[in-house]
């Protein structure tokens, strides 16, 4: 008898979106919206698409575009993705249907932006990662900025100076427009979301394991780019992440930005990673380099490393033992402490940003309430 040879149409899945500091929260999206098809297309807009519609990103489109295609659970990128998904874009990349969170997104003009592809039966939902997202990381920062950023006893002027204090402060405590949505918290991960992020990849034998360490702090694309010529030296990419205590002792002042979890999270979802260590010693240790698996090299960037907090050289083992590397790449310098920076440069911009996504946000969360209430008078 003839066996059927039709063979199933891969599903074809897109999400869009600004993807501003991309976060462990876009990547989260990201792995759901993967796992309902079979190959996800991630469409991207323009600083102008967002400006117009938004108001304006901390990182520039470039770096938008490397963050989001650096995602291990994105097969395909397309840059300067239209604000309002269209059932044109989709069908030039024959999608099968949207994927985005359960929260409504609008347009400049109000409307929602996926109207089209809900109209059309090519809508889908995932669950948005609460206590995570790009306008509580840029209200941490603004935060950050009210304090002196210190390294030992040497102390900084503060750059929040100028600064209506007041607003920042009622950022903070969430009296703003919105302020629910708006004010400062700190993502609790889970043994499950780790298991989710890991590869669950081991070794195989002959493979060279290279080992990176550091805080990683707002993951950006100079922490890619370091990862993908770190991996270079060998098969498999062991990272440590150093845990809050380590970092703020080492950087001072409110170091780091994310905590430990939400670090981790931003290393895990990179595809260049494959394994990290929760909490790493600041100083390379025995340990690191015998005990999770063999280390064969060990990379650092082309930049001045601080001492550890005992004054000793903290990779002072691996160069024993000659397996320790160097490297440069054409993102150095974009820093955790650059970013900070632009939002310092640009706080007046920042601060009535945030108020203004706060309102949007209030208005984003009545519309969704309307069409909630609409879907169940339906019994959709």
């Amino acid at each position: 008898m003839a066996q059927d040879s039709t063979v199933r149409k891969p599903v074809r899945v897109w999400v869009d979106g600004c993807f501003d500091m991309m976060h462990f929260g876009h990547a989260n999206a990201l792995r759901q919206a993967r796992a309902m098809g079979d190959y996800l297309v991630v469409g991207v807009h323009s600083d102008a698409e967002v400006e117009r519609n938004k108001g304006p990103c901390v990182m520039k489109e470039d770096e938008r575009y490397a963050a989001v295609a650096a995602c291990k659970w994105v097969d395909e990128l397309v840059k300067d993705a239209p604000y309002v998904t269209t059932l044109e874009m989709l069908d030039e990349y024959d999608i099968d249907f949207v994927v985005h969170g359960d929260d409504i997104t609008t347009a400049a003009d109000g409307t929602d932006c996926y109207q089209l592809v809900k109209d059309a039966g090519r809508y889908r939902e995932c669950r948005r990662t609460v206590g995570i997202s790009t306008t509580e990381l840029v209200g941490r920062m603004l935060l950050l900025t009210r304090d002196h950023h210190i390294r030992g006893s040497r102390s900084v002027r503060s750059p929040i100076q100028g600064v209506d204090e007041t607003a920042v402060t009622n950022f903070s405590q969430g009296s703003m427009p919105a302020g629910a949505l708006t004010g400062i918290a700190h993502y609790l991960s889970t043994s499950k979301k780790i298991i989710q992020f890991s590869s669950g990849r081991e070794p195989r034998a002959g493979d060279r394991v290279v080992y990176v360490d550091g805080a990683f702090d707002l993951f950006h694309t100079g922490h890619i780019e370091f990862f993908k010529r770190a991996r270079e030296f060998g098969d498999y990419l062991l990272v440590g992440v150093h845990d809050d205590q380590t970092v703020n002792a080492i950087k001072g002042g409110n170091f780091p930005v994310m905590n430990l979890q939400e670090r981790v999270l931003g290393a895990l979802q990179c595809r260049y990673v494959d394994e990290v260590i929760i909490g790493a010693p600041y100083s390379v240790t025995k340990d690191v380099l015998e005990d999770v698996y063999h280390v064969d090299a060990v990379v650092h960037g082309a930049s001045d490393q601080p001492l550890d907090i005992d004054g000793k050289d903290p990779y002072a083992l691996p160069k024993e033992r000659g397996i320790y590397h160097e490297v440069d790449h054409p993102r150095l310098d974009l820093t955790t402490t650059a970013i900070i920076e632009r939002i310092i440069a640009n706080r007046h911009v920042y601060i009535e940003r945030q108020a203004r996504k706060a309102q949007k946000a209030l208005a984003e969360a009545e519309a969704e309430q309307r069409e909630k209430e609409v879907r169940a008078a339906l019994h959709i």
